[in-house]
C-alpha cells in the first residue's frame, strides 16, 4: 500500500485536477486462481475489495484501499476523505457511502459531500 501510495501522489501531480473526487468500491473474486499455486503458496485469501478515489477532471486515482475483509463502504472511506482532505473539494458517492459520520467528516475536513441519500420509508422518498 505505501509504494502505491507514493506513486499515486507523484503521479497525480503531473495532471491538473480540480478538486472533485469520486469514490466507489469493487470486489474482486480469486475462484478462478489455479488451485495448484494457491495450496503451495498457502494463500487463503478469497477475495479482495478496492475502494478508488478518483479525480473527475483528470481521470486519475487519487487514492485506494484495498481489504481482504468484508467491511462495508462507510466504514472504508472515513480514512481516505481524512488522507487526502487537502486535495478534495466535493465528494462523490453512491448510496452505499450515505452515513452522518462520513458527512460530519467531510464538513470538519471542508469538503462538500454529493452523496445519494437512501430511501428507507415513503417519508424519506418525499
Amino acid at each position: 500500500m505505501a509504494v502505491w501510495q507514493v506513486l499515486l501522489n507523484h503521479s497525480i501531480t503531473l495532471l491538473p485536477t480540480n478538486g472533485v473526487v469520486g469514490i466507489d468500491a469493487s470486489g474482486f473474486d480469486r475462484s478462478y486462481a489455479s488451485k495448484h499455486y494457491t495450496k503451495r503458496t498457502r494463500l487463503t485469501i478469497q477475495q479482495l475489495k478496492v475502494t478508488l478515489l478518483v479525480n473527475t477532471r483528470a481521470n486519475a486515482i487519487l487514492d485506494l484501499h484495498i481489504t481482504t475483509t468484508r467491511k462495508h463502504d462507510s466504514q472504508i472511506a472515513p480514512s481516505l476523505i481524512k488522507r487526502n482532505a487537502d486535495e478534495v473539494a466535493a465528494l462523490l458517492g453512491d448510496k452505499g457511502y450515505d452515513d452522518q459520520a462520513i458527512r460530519a467528516l467531510a464538513r470538519e475536513e471542508d469538503v462538500r459531500p454529493l452523496i445519494k441519500h437512501r430511501e428507507f420509508s415513503s417519508l424519506h422518498k418525499a
